[in-house]
């Protein structure tokens, strides 16, 4: 059995239109205590905007082979695939482009994977929100996601991307293994996890590998954050009524749909009268009201793509 140091691991990146950040997290990479053996990196620009920054990368001499491609049709369930494809390996590790490596951060992985013989690793996203922020967004931690024990078998409602690591031969018993039918909305990498979980992966929790995530800008607003709170909502209602977690009858559904209802219109109305205890408490009552609206359009079949893009 092949140990943290002797495991061949490629990174897997997808990227789009975030060349300044993408080198960034590139430069992360060269400087792990334990590199990997292969990067590959899959634009979704169809003019390949980022190909510029991976010759630069290249051209510094780093040690670590780095594979590029384009794949240019806006789905990111497709272009996740296409990195898997490029890659080889026995461990997957997949980061976002928009997020930094501690220099400890993929030997940590391998050593969580190891140490509890998963086969995968789950580890925190930790937000950076500038100074800059409005004080109500920094108080309400609205970029935070749940923490778990470290060891912990991640639940199935509790699976997310952004830093994780996976064996290989799992992913390669699922075809896909990402759901191009949710490449351009939200879901796709959840469906993944899931899906591995079924398939009998044990996918564990460790504190010891956070990656940062500073957030841009554009996402410091209301707006911003109703935004993905919609989406997600309506991620985990198809999942749910689709029988993603565990095969659910008429009776379930109605209750499903009857509970987000409810939510929906409690939080609603504490969201006002919460503003006198602070805006980020009626904001946070806002979003899990939008939440649970986004659960309820999929009754009627509205879908919000997040990944299309206009001509």
């Amino acid at each position: 059995m092949t140990t943290s140091k002797t495991a061949h691991v490629c990174i897997c990146l997808a990227t789009f239109r975030r060349n300044e950040r993408l080198r960034a997290v590139l430069d992360d990479l060269a400087l792990q205590s334990r590199l990997p053996e292969q990067i590959v990196v899959v634009d979704n620009d169809p003019s390949g905007s980022a190909r510029v920054v991976i010759e630069a990368y290249r051209a510094t001499g780093v040690p670590i082979p780095v594979i590029y491609d384009v794949q240019p049709e806006p789905n990111i369930a497709r272009t996740r695939n296409r990195t898997f494809e490029l890659a080889s390996g026995e461990w997957m590790a997949f980061i976002d482009d928009d997020e930094r490596a501690p220099p400890e951060w993929l030997q940590n992985l391998l050593n969580a994977a190891e140490r509890f013989q998963a086969d995968g690793v789950l580890a925190p996203v930790e937000p950076r929100v500038p100074d800059s922020a409005p004080a109500w967004i920094r108080r309400g931690r609205f970029y935070d996601f749940p923490h778990q024990p470290e060891g912990a078998v991640v639940p199935q409602q509790g699976m997310r991307f952004g830093n994780v690591l996976l064996r290989a031969q799992c992913l390669r018993a699922l075809p896909g293994p990402f759901d191009t039918r949710h490449g351009l909305m939200t879901g796709e990498d959840f469906d993944l996890l899931v899906r591995l979980t079924h398939n009998g992966a044990k996918i564990v929790w460790s504190e010891t590998a956070p990656v940062f995530e500073p957030i841009e800008a554009k996402r410091l607003s209301l707006r911003w954050l109703l935004q993905r709170s919609f989406s997600g909502g309506q991620a985990f209602a198809r999942y749910t009524v689709g029988g993603g977690f565990r095969p659910i009858g008429a009776i379930g559904r109605g209750l499903f749909f009857s509970r987000a209802l409810l939510q929906m219109i409690v939080a609603a109305l504490i969201a006002a009268p919460a503003w006198v205890f602070g805006r980020h408490h009626a904001a946070a009552w806002l979003i899990k009201s939008m939440a649970n609206f986004g659960k309820l359009t999929t009754l009627w079949g509205w879908r919000y793509r997040e990944y299309a893009r206009t001509p």
